[in-house]
C-alpha cells in the first residue's frame, strides 16, 4: 500500500466571528480560494496531478452550500480536472478531511489530493443547518441530547476539575499562542486573507490576549448554568451519570473555544506524485482512526481515537513528541492529559482554539499543519492530532517527520 506524504499546508488567520470581526466581508469561498492558490503558488503546483479537494465544512449551507470545494477549486485557478467535495463530521471535519484525502492515496486511487477546511462562523453561525439530534424530541430523548457545554462541564464535575485549574489553562493558552506568534513559529504557515483590491483584511489570528491571566477569567460568568438549570440539560446529564450528584458550571467565554473564521489546506500525496510535482515530502502520515463514545458526555473521545490510531501504527504513547488536542473547552485537553499520562509540556505547545479560535470545519486541518510545523521547528520525529466530536465521536492522526 503506498504511503501517504504531507508536501505542505497553508491557513489563513483566523478571525473574529462576528459581524466586527476583520474576516465577516471574506466569504467562505473567498477564504477557502485564498489557501487553495496559496498551496498552488507556494509549491509552483500543477494542479491537473490533484484528484480531489476534500473540505470540512459544518454548516454546508446558504454561503458554504453547493460543493463549496469545488467552486473554490475553480476560483483559484485549479485545472478543471480537480475534482472537490465537502464533508462533515462536526468538529474534527477538517482532520476527517485530511484522513480521507491521504486514504484516497494510500488506496491507489488518487495521486495527490488536497485535504482541508474551511468555515465562516460570523456569515453562517453555528446550528445553521438544524438537525435532527437537537431538535427533533424523540431523538434528543432517545439519546439524552444536551449541548456540548453541558457536556464540558459534566466532565468537570465527573473529574473533579476546578474552575481555577481551568481558567489557569485558558490562560497558559493564550501566553502559548502569544509567544508562538511573537517567536514567528506561524509565520511559514499563514497566508493573509486579502480584500477585493488586494489590501489585507487580516495577517495574525484576531483573538489572542497574551497578557490574560486567571484571575481576568475568574471574572466572567459561567456560560451553562441557566441553560443547564432552566432548560433542564442538567436533569438529562445527571439521568445518564447517577454517580454525579450536581453539575457545576465552570466553563464559559474566555476558557472555551472561540467562534472564528478560517480556512486551511494541506497538500498530500503519494511519493511518485511529489517526485513528479519536483517537491520533498514533509511528513508522513503513519495511521489515522475514528472512533464513536457516549453521546451525553460526548468530548471524551480524543483518548480512545489516539488509542486506536497507535494501535494501527503500532506505537506506543511514550513514542509520540508532540500532541495536539483541540481545546474546545478547557477541560478537553485536562482529561486527555490525564487519560493517557501525558506531560501537558508536549501538548498545544503554541497555544490552541482557546486562544485563536476554532473555525469549525477548518481547525483539524490547522492542528495538523500546526503540528508539522512544531515538529520541524525543534527537530522532533512524531506528532499525534486530535479532535474531540459532536454526538460523541473522535479522529486522531498520527503523522512522522521525513
Amino acid at each position: 500500500m503506498p504511503d501517504a506524504y504531507i508536501y505542505d499546508h497553508v491557513r489563513t488567520p483566523r478571525g473574529r466571528g462576528k459581524a466586527d470581526g476583520a474576516l465577516h466581508e471574506a466569504t467562505p469561498v473567498h477564504l477557502a480560494t485564498t489557501v487553495l492558490d496559496a498551496l498552488r503558488t507556494r509549491s509552483h503546483l500543477d494542479t491537473t496531478l490533484v484528484s480531489d479537494v476534500i473540505m470540512g465544512i459544518v454548516m454546508p449551507v446558504g454561503e458554504q452550500g453547493q460543493c463549496l470545494p469545488r467552486i473554490a477549486v475553480l476560483n483559484a485557478g485549479y485545472a478543471q480536472e480537480t475534482a472537490g467535495v465537502q464533508i462533515n463530521r462536526f468538529c474534527a471535519s477538517g482532520l476527517e478531511a485530511c484522513n480521507l484525502a491521504a486514504a484516497k492515496v494510500m488506496a491507489g486511487q488518487a495521486d495527490m489530493t488536497v485535504g482541508g477546511g474551511c468555515e465562516s462562523m460570523s456569515r453562517v453561525p453555528i446550528l445553521s443547518d438544524g438537525g435532527a439530534w437537537s431538535s427533533d424530541p424523540s431523538i434528543a430523548f432517545s439519546t439524552y441530547f444536551v449541548p456540548q457545554g453541558i457536556s464540558a462541564d459534566l466532565i468537570a464535575t465527573k473529574w473533579g476539575y476546578s474552575r481555577v485549574t481551568l481558567d489557569a489553562l485558558a490562560a497558559e493558552s493564550h501566553r502559548r499562542a502569544a509567544r508562538a506568534w511573537s517567536e514567528g513559529r506561524f509565520a511559514r504557515s499563514v497566508v493573509p486573507v486579502m480584500d477585493v483590491i488586494g489590501d489585507p483584511l487580516l495577517e495574525r489570528d484576531e483573538t489572542i490576549r497574551g497578557n490574560c491571566t486567571p484571575d481576568d477569567l475568574g471574572k466572567l460568568k459561567p456560560a451553562f448554568a441557566e441553560l443547564g438549570a432552566k432548560a433542564g440539560f442538567d436533569d438529562i446529564a445527571l439521568l445518564r451519570y447517577p454517580e454525579v450528584e450536581a453539575i457545576r458550571h465552570v466553563h464559559h467565554a474566555g476558557n472555551s473555544s472561540g467562534i472564528v473564521d478560517g480556512a486551511a489546506a494541506v497538500l498530500i500525496g503519494s511519493r511518485e506524485a511529489g517526485i513528479a510535482a519536483g517537491l520533498k515530502p514533509r511528513a508522513r502520515i503513519r495511521a489515522f482512526a475514528e472512533i464513536g463514545s457516549e453521546p451525553t458526555i460526548m468530548l471524551t473521545a480524543p483518548s480512545f481515537a489516539a488509542e486506536k490510531a497507535l494501535r494501527r501504527a503500532g506505537m506506543e504513547v511514550a513514542d509520540i513528541d508532540l500532541f495536539e488536542v483541540n481545546e474546545a473547552f478547557a477541560a478537553i485537553p485536562k482529561r486527555f492529559c490525564e487519560a493517557l499520562e501525558l506531560d501537558p509540556e508536549t501538548v498545544n505547545v503554541n497555544g490552541g482554539a482557546i486562544a485563536m479560535g476554532h473555525p469549525l470545519g477548518a481547525t483539524g486541518a490547522i492542528l495538523l499543519g500546526t503540528a508539522l510545523d512544531e515538529l520541524e521547528r525543534t527537530g522532533k520525529g512524531t506528532a499525534l492530532v486530535t479532535l474531540c466530536v459532536g454526538a460523541g465521536m473522535g479522529v486522531a492522526t498520527i503523522i512522522e517527520r521525513v
